[in-house]
């Protein structure tokens, strides 16, 4: 065993670098890439597999929101075996709708941006979210069909944050405890 520490990645993307022995990544420097759920590092250079992990996750997404659909018209089944009438069934109906729309919505905000923290709060919507699940896998496959779900968003903050670094990393340059010569006054 080593005594040296490895320093954790940062947690939010673009955000203070890591200090420390091996901090400038394996001999590339600046920041590293956030890790998407599903593609690691590989929406970068799209390699390792991307295409087909963008396609896996496609039609993962879209068999999970068809199972769902088949487990809510089990659910409407029995409510029909019920006899609850027609005006609890629409009401039914109308609300999956609504907070599948709803949370369609929401998902794909958050693969464009990130959300506000102080804005509005993440445990008033979660029954929400809970119930549009089958929006929120929607979006999921629809947004799979373009690009990894939050990669626009991650590589903004990434190219973001190599920025920084360069304009950090050429204002270091030189040796600061050399004191400049001063030019000589003109008689």
């Amino acid at each position: 065993m080593s005594d040296e520490q490895t320093p954790a990645p940062s947690p939010e993307p673009g955000g203070p670098e890591p200090v420390g022995p091996g901090a400038d990544g394996p001999g590339r420097g600046g920041p590293e890439p956030a890790q998407i759920r599903f593609f690691g590092t590989t929406w970068v250079h799209h390699d390792g597999g991307y295409g087909l992990r963008r396609a896996g996750v496609a039609v993962g997404s879209l068999a999970l929101a068809a199972a769902g659909a088949l487990v809510l018209r089990f659910a409407f089944q029995g409510l029909e075996i019920a006899a609850v009438g027609p005006f609890v069934g629409v009401l039914v109906v109308a609300g999956f709708a609504i907070c599948s729309a709803l949370a369609f919505r929401r998902t794909w905000d958050g693969f464009v941006r990130r959300p506000d923290p102080a804005g509005r709060a993440d445990t008033s919507s979660q029954g929400l979210m809970m119930i549009g699940f089958i929006g929120s896998l929607l979006a999921y496959f629809c947004r799979s069909l373009v690009e990894a779900p939050g990669e626009k968003l991650h590589r903004a903050e990434y190219a973001a944050a190599r920025e920084r670094h360069e304009r950090r990393r050429g204002a270091r340059t030189g040796n600061p405890a050399a004191k400049k010569p001063r030019p000589k006054k003109r008689r």
